[in-house]
């Protein structure tokens, strides 16, 4: 059997408390250098700064041109199932980009034969949902843009909708 000698605090290995800190020490100051030197670097624009001209751009309001707007007039509907509610009174206006109105004019027709045909094949509970005006309006825009092209209308506005 063997004996083990009771280690003494002179014999032994025994940490050094310098080297411990030391590179706790470095990572520190190098943390608080490279903050430091971020901080400044957003605080002065060098980094992350808008240009003059952009800044410039920004605080002047742009002009827009007024919309112009297709006026589509009153329909009424007999709807296709009989339920609760038997017509449908929609009046809506089309919103054509940047004044194109006259490029726009041609496609009325096809535009009432859409939003007709679309109507008439929507079931009458699907129009009592609280929320079946704004997914109409997306559906008849769509079908509207493909119709003219995306570039030529912007906005579908519902402005009259009667149940009865």
């Amino acid at each position: 059997m063997s004996q083990t000698a009771p280690i003494t605090e002179g014999e032994g290995i025994s940490p050094n408390k310098k080297t411990g800190l030391r590179p706790i020490l470095i990572g520190l100051v190098g943390a608080f250098l490279l903050g430091g030197g971020g901080f400044y670097a957003v605080y002065t624009k060098l980094i992350l700064g808008e240009n003059e001209a952009q800044t410039v751009q920004s605080a002047t309001p742009q002009k827009r041109p007024a919309p112009s707007y297709m006026a589509i007039e009153q329909l009424t509907l007999s709807l296709a199932t009989p339920g609760a509610a038997q017509h449908l009174r929609l009046s809506a206006h089309i919103e054509i980009a940047d004044g194109r109105l006259a490029e726009a004019e041609p496609f009325r027709p096809r535009f009432l034969a859409v939003i007709n045909t679309y109507l008439r094949a929507v079931e009458p509970s699907d129009l009592e949902d609280p929320t079946a005006l704004i997914r109409l309006r997306a559906q008849l825009l769509r079908r509207l843009q493909m119709v003219a092209g995306e570039d030529l209308i912007d906005d579908f506005l519902i402005t009259e909708f009667i149940l009865n």
